[in-house]
C-alpha cells in the first residue's frame, strides 16, 4: 500500500475537500493519507511519500494564499526529490482563459525542478462543467495511484 502526501491549496474549501474525501477512500483502500492543509517543505524533505497536489487556481492563475509559502520555499531552495512520484489535481474556472488551472501549472513547474517524477497527467476540473470536484478527483486518483 502507498504512503502519500496531499498538499492542499484552497481558497474556498473546494479543494480541500477534495483532498479529504481522497484521504478518507484511499484510507479505506488501505493506503496511509496525510492531507497538509498549511504545507512547509520540511513536510516533504523527511519522508518518500507520494505528493498529490490538490489546489484551486486564485486571481489570474495564481497559487492560494495557504500553498503558496511552500511555492516560495520549494522553489528558492530547490530541495532534491529525484524520482520522487508526485501528481497534480488542479480547480479551476475556463472562463479566466489563459490562467485556467494556472496554480497547477506552476506546482508541476517547480517539482520538475527537484528532478520529482509525474505519475499521469494532470487532472484540470473546470468549475464551469464540474459541480462536485471530489467525485471526479477520487476516480482519477484511484487510477493515479496504480503508477506510483
Amino acid at each position: 500500500m502507498a504512503s502519500i502526501r496531499i498538499l492542499t491549496g484552497s481558497v474556498y474549501g473546494g479543494a480541500l475537500l477534495t483532498a479529504r474525501k481522497i484521504k478518507q477512500e484511499m484510507e479505506q483502500e488501505g493506503h496511509q493519507v496525510t492531507v497538509l492543509e498549511n504545507p512547509v517543505l520540511e513536510d516533504i524533505t523527511g519522508n518518500n511519500d507520494a505528493l498529490l497536489i490538490c489546489t484551486s487556481t486564485t486571481g489570474q492563475g495564481e497559487v492560494p494564499p495557504n500553498l503558496l509559502p511552500f511555492y516560495m520555499a520549494l522553489r528558492d531552495q530547490l530541495p532534491q526529490q529525484p524520482g520522487r512520484p508526485f501528481g497534480v489535481i488542479v480547480l479551476g474556472d475556463s472562463s479566466y482563459g489563459d490562467t485556467f488551472c494556472g496554480a497547477g501549472d506552476l506546482m508541476e513547474e517547480a517539482l520538475y525542478e527537484t528532478s520529482a517524477r509525474k505519475v499521469g497527467d494532470t487532472l484540470r476540473i473546470d468549475a464551469l462543467e464540474t459541480l462536485e470536484p471530489e467525485i471526479e478527483a477520487l476516480q482519477w486518483a484511484r487510477q493515479w495511484i496504480n503508477g506510483i
